[in-house]
Parts: C-alpha cells; structure tokens; sequence
C-alpha cells in the first residue's frame, strides 16, 4: 500500500481597486488578475478564467516533459492553443446556469518524427497524469484535446 504524499501549495493576494487583484506564489514577482474595460476594470492582466487555461497549457507542458522522458519520446517544440466557453449568464447570478467553462479546446501541434501512435501514448499518459486536466474532466466540462505533428 502507498503512502499520501501531500503537498502543500499556498498563493497570497492584494486586492488592487475595481477587478484587479495581484497575486503572490512563492517569491516569485506578482502576477496581475483583471477584466477587460468593458466590465469595468483596467485590462491590465488576464482574468481568472484565462489563467485556467494558461494553467492548462503550463501544467501540460510540464506533464509532456516529464513523461516524455520516462517513455524516450523525442521532441523539437510544442505549440499549444486552447479556448473555452461559458455562459455568461451564470456569473450573472441566473438560477441553474453553471459558472465554469461548459467546454474546453485543448490543441498540442509537436514537432517530431515520432510516430502518430507513439504520439497518441504521450497524450493517454499525459491526459491520465495532469492535475489541471483532470480538475476540469471532473468538473464535469466537455473537454476536445487534440494532438498531432505539424
């Protein structure tokens, strides 16, 4: 039987005016949270859904990383697009509508000679493995992830 291995992962924020926030990870400078002007605020850093699918990209990149060493899959570069989408309605306070993205796109384009089905191992592997990935599978959000060579 394995035993927990917990870590403990802490973030700090100072609430900036209107809709921005900074945010300290670490000692690490901080990073800006924000909304565009259209809601009101400064557009002066990605808003916390964009950081979602940045963390997204961030946490899978790590994944390939690793794992692609542990399966001696070779790569020259990865390129990453994502989206998602939400109903605006539900962070309007609309009874029953949900607050998190309904879907998300995720696309990994590799450069590599790397066969498509030594490609498609990395990915099950990589999509069983990732936090973020899998915090919005169970979430219950529609998630589209296609990976392929340039």
């Amino acid at each position: 039987m394995t035993t927990e291995q917990l870590v403990k992962m802490e973030t700090r924020g100072t609430w900036e005016g209107n809709l921005k926030t900074s945010i300290y990870a670490r000692e690490f400078a901080p990073f800006i949270i924000d909304e565009p002007k259209h809601l009101g605020s400064t557009d002066e850093g990605p808003n916390p859904l964009e950081y979602l699918l940045g963390g997204l990209t961030g946490c899978t990149s790590v994944m390939i990383g690793l794992i692609a060493k542990e399966q001696n899959f070779s790569y020259e570069g990865i390129e990453f697009k994502n989206s998602g989408t939400i109903d605006a309605r539900g962070m309007r306070g609309v009874e029953g509508v949900s607050t998190h993205f309904q879907t998300v796109s995720f696309e990994a384009i590799f450069s590599t000679d790397e066969s498509e089905d030594r490609l498609e191992e990395l990915k099950k592997e990589v999509e069983r493995r990732c936090p973020i990935y899998n915090l919005i599978v169970d979430a219950g959000v529609a998630i589209e992830s296609k990976w392929y060579k340039k």
